[in-house]
């Protein structure tokens, strides 16, 4: 087994390599930044979307298996709906199409539960939720989806999957996660108490295992699989768990829902509120059925992210004061 993994140097590319050395696998991992790879790496380029067909079936030659996590995230404020279409749609098609043609494992495409749903609704989401993407990023992931299923049926191949994540957090995260973070690092109470709403979250080390599990378990692929925690966690439970990592008092004031509502209105901030009230729970009982096992202590790990990042702050302010020191 050889396996290609895109979007190598990414938050969880980097933890879906991690988790393929660890079996022994042998790699060839593109990146846009391939010289952050370690060196000795089989590290390439990653071709745009608009790239010579030659440039992908090169980058898929003599592998035998494809991870696809290369890809444009929701967190680029300035992306386009040109942007996402042609960074996720356009450039997992022409992977997928120089793939079924020459690799002879199984392509597992890492795609989002904003291709089915959007940030301000409340729903449980599985394999069979029809999807009803509400924004750009989402209709792209879709998009990709399709495309990525489409070019293996053309090829008359069923060994593509579709690995839809809800937020992922760890070490190195952005996003909507990383603001809770930041927002949680302060000794003021917060009005969160309210917000009780559950949400499924994934570990990126949870993520990497179900890529590892949907490249070697012996059954057939489904088309489509989701992949979370368990159980769902609210907004208000993920700060407090933040707070605790950064040794602060948990201070979360239950505030009756409607005055909170009504500043979110009076701030502009009605889609904010609307995300942060929605329920949102991820159902991976397929995955789960076939044998990989979910993250269960999902409050302790944010814990240790926030109480890592507190670590590394106290680390880098220290190297920089001893710098100043020394220059002094």
């Amino acid at each position: 087994m050889k396996v290609l993994v895109t979007g190598a140097t990414g938050f969880i590319g980097r933890q879906v390599v991690h988790r393929l050395r660890e079996a022994g696998v042998e790699l060839r991992l593109a990146s846009r930044q391939p010289e952050r790879l370690d060196a000795g790496s089989d590290a390439v380029p990653m071709p745009g979307f608009d790239a010579p067909a030659a440039a992908f079936l090169a980058l898929t030659r003599d592998v035998t298996d494809i991870v696809h996590c290369a890809g444009l995230n929701n967190d680029q404020g300035n992306a386009t709906e040109a942007d996402f279409l042609a960074a996720n749609a356009q450039l997992s098609a022409r992977l997928a199409h120089a793939a079924a043609t020459q690799a002879s494992g199984r392509f597992i495409h890492l795609s989002s539960v904003r291709a089915v749903i959007g940030a301000r609704a409340s729903a449980t989401i599985n394999e069979d939720t029809v999807p009803e993407p509400q924004d750009a990023y989402g209709r792209s992931k879709r998009e990709a989806e399709i495309a990525v299923l489409g070019a293996y049926a053309s090829h008359g191949r069923t060994d593509a999957a579709i690995l839809r994540l809800p937020p992922v957090y760890g070490i190195g995260m952005k996003g909507n996660l990383v603001t809770l973070m930041r927002l949680a690092d302060t000794a003021l109470p917060m009005p969160t108490g309210a917000l009780t709403a559950n949400r499924s979250l994934l570990s990126s080390q949870s993520a990497a295992r179900a890529v590892w599990h949907l490249l070697c378990h012996s059954q057939p692929l489904r088309q489509i699989y989701t992949a979370s925690d368990v159980p769902p966690v609210s907004v208000a439970a993920i700060i407090g768990a933040f707070r605790r990592g950064f040794g602060r008092p948990t201070r979360l004031m239950t505030v009756p829902a409607g005055p909170m509502r009504a500043a979110a209105l009076l701030l502009g901030k009605r889609a904010v509120w609307d995300s942060l009230t929605a329920t949102q729970i991820c159902d991976p009982s397929l995955l789960a059925s076939e044998g990989w096992a979910p993250e269960t202590s999902t409050l302790e790990r944010l814990t240790e992210i926030a109480r890592q990042f507190s670590r590394d702050r106290a680390f880098q302010t220290g190297s920089e004061g001893r710098a100043r020191t020394t220059r002094s």
